[in-house]
């Protein structure tokens, strides 16, 4: 491991950094630990701020096959400013702890490369520019809120098109609750007691709970002046204030990434006095969350010839996503499941699902697709539930798979 002669700037404090503060204090940090960070752009608000995104990770630069990606997004609101000061906090800790070679940091980086924290100049009272909040058009029902802005929304969602993502949160304030989609409703079959409920959303609940339980006091419920209690400190987004155009649901419904929405202090902006004390709270609960993208099973579609399949549906019973889950142009697929039996559509194949998040590793199972006669009428196999990339498929030849069974793997750089 190399020796890092690094110290944090002088501005890296509990206080409020401004848009320059901030971009010093990433570049430097990027610069300084080249192993573990990569610093990019991914476009420009209509102020012209740029939208920065600093990965961290141990391949911070590229995907690695096998190991899940994960974000943090903060500031979407300009006024809700604390979730920026938590991301940049945190992005000291993890550095710091890989530089001290503390056991809790190389666990995350080295099983969760790809930790993107992104920043954005969001929304402001005297402007009324929308960041992102309302402005995801296709969550359900297309509507967007006036005044998006469109450059930061186009810049995301081409973002969230080059990464395959698995586990989100996006960080607010003005309440004290983690609140999972969906935040819309098509006023269909979703809605159950009040709630607009999705496929995982048992997922969703377990995910709010993490957060909440290891929050030194939102699982209490305690209700800000101007907010409803919260039981457990958890809602269903819907169930809270309907909204179209949401991020968190953009997220799920398009992206398979399962995002929540975080709501990290009573007070929108905070007097920089309580800072220290409201990282204290949240520290832990950023951490156990971003330990949940190992929840559940992943593994890879292959073709008879063992080349990866893209695009590939991987579907579990019961959970029929609106858009389904489908493999990335490595094969790869990630579903977020607590533990149990399931049956996956690629196959009909029953998996025991074990809680991965304490090994750093979600279950690892491998399909194997093998190539059968085209004609149904010499084979009783059940076909793979496949859409090739290319709309004109070369090879109309159905095809069953034959999974490879792995078992969970821990990965500890020490």
């Amino acid at each position: 491991m190399s020796v890092f002669l690094w110290s944090p700037p002088a501005g890296q404090t509990f206080r409020y950094h401004s848009n320059s503060e901030m971009e010093q204090y990433l570049l430097q940090i990027n610069a300084s630990n080249p192993e573990v960070t990569h610093l990019y752009s991914i476009g420009q608000s209509v102020k012209g701020q740029q939208l920065w995104v600093l990965a961290l990770g141990l391949s911070p630069r590229r995907h690695t096959v096998g190991i899940p990606e994960f974000k943090y997004v903060a500031n979407m609101h300009g006024n809700e400013v604390l979730g920026r000061v938590l991301l940049l906090q945190l992005i000291n800790d993890l550095v710091r702890g890989y530089r001290d070679n503390e056991t809790w940091s190389l666990q995350l980086l080295n099983s969760t490369p790809g930790t993107h924290c992104q920043y954005s100049q969001g929304r402001y009272r005297h402007t009324q520019v929308w960041a992102h909040y309302r402005c995801f058009l296709q969550d359900f029902t297309f509507h967007p809120s006036p005044g998006c802005d469109v450059l930061q929304v186009r810049a995301v969602i081409g973002w969230l098109r080059t990464e395959s993502f698995v586990l989100s949160a996006n960080l607010h304030g003005g309440a004290l609750v983690a609140s999972y989609p969906y935040d819309n409703s098509n006023k269909d079959s979703e809605l159950v007691d009040g709630a607009s409920v999705t496929p995982d959303n048992d997922v969703f609940v377990h995910l709010a709970r993490v957060y909440s339980h290891s929050h030194a006091s939102m699982h209490r419920g305690d209700r800000c002046d101007d907010s409803m209690p919260f039981l457990e400190g958890i809602t269903n987004g819907y169930q809270w204030y309907p909204l179209s155009g949401g991020m968190q649901d953009y997220n799920y419904v398009w992206a398979q990434c399962l995002e929540l929405t975080l709501e990290v202090s009573c007070c929108k902006f905070p007097p920089v006095r309580e800072l220290p004390a409201l990282w204290a709270d949240n520290k832990k609960a950023l951490l156990a969350f971003m330990q949940q993208v190992h929840l559940g099973v992943k593994g890879r579609v292959f073709d008879a010839s063992g080349v990866p399949v893209q695009n590939a549906v991987v579907e579990v019973k019961g959970r029929r996503n609106m858009c389904p889950f489908r493999t990335d142009q490595h094969g790869e697929y990630y579903r977020l499941l607590l533990p149990g039996k399931y049956s996956f559509t690629v196959k009909t194949n029953t998996l025991n699902v074990p809680y991965g998040p304490d090994n750093y590793s979600a279950m690892k199972h491998d399909f194997l697709l093998r190539r059968v006669s085209a004609d149904p009428t010499q084979s009783n196999l059940p076909h793979a539930n496949l859409t090739p990339a290319d709309p004109t498929p070369a090879d109309p030849t159905p095809a069953d798979p034959t999974p490879t069974f792995l078992l969970p793997q821990k990965k500890i750089l020490i």
